[in-house]
């Protein structure tokens, strides 16, 4: 019941390694990591807090934080794809003009 506090703590590490590490600042790929991490962190607290489960640690905490490892794992892996198809779609856009 506590799967929301690893994308939670990503969240917050990579907000403020973004803010101190001059080559992360005004990378817009790191600015849609952190949107993702925030967005699974916001959906797991909304989602715990409906079922009235936000404080609550359940009876086996290593398993729900390893489902917060893969829900973040998760997050990477999206992330990854979107910077992939990004890239590859500048790359078209600049074969094309030439």
């Amino acid at each position: 019941m506590t799967c929301y506090a690893v994308p939670t703590t990503a969240a917050i590490v990579h907000f403020f390694l973004r803010k101190k590490v001059d080559v992360l600042k005004n990378n817009k790929y790191q600015l849609w990591l952190n949107q993702l991490f925030l967005g699974g962190a916001i959906f797991g607290v909304v989602d715990h807090l409906w079922n009235g489960e936000l404080f609550l640690i359940g009876e086996n905490l290593v398993m729900d934080l390893l489902l917060g490892v893969v829900i973040s794992v998760v997050l990477l892996m999206v992330w990854g794809l979107l910077v992939f198809a990004d890239k590859n779609s500048l790359r078209i856009k600049e074969e094309i003009k030439m």
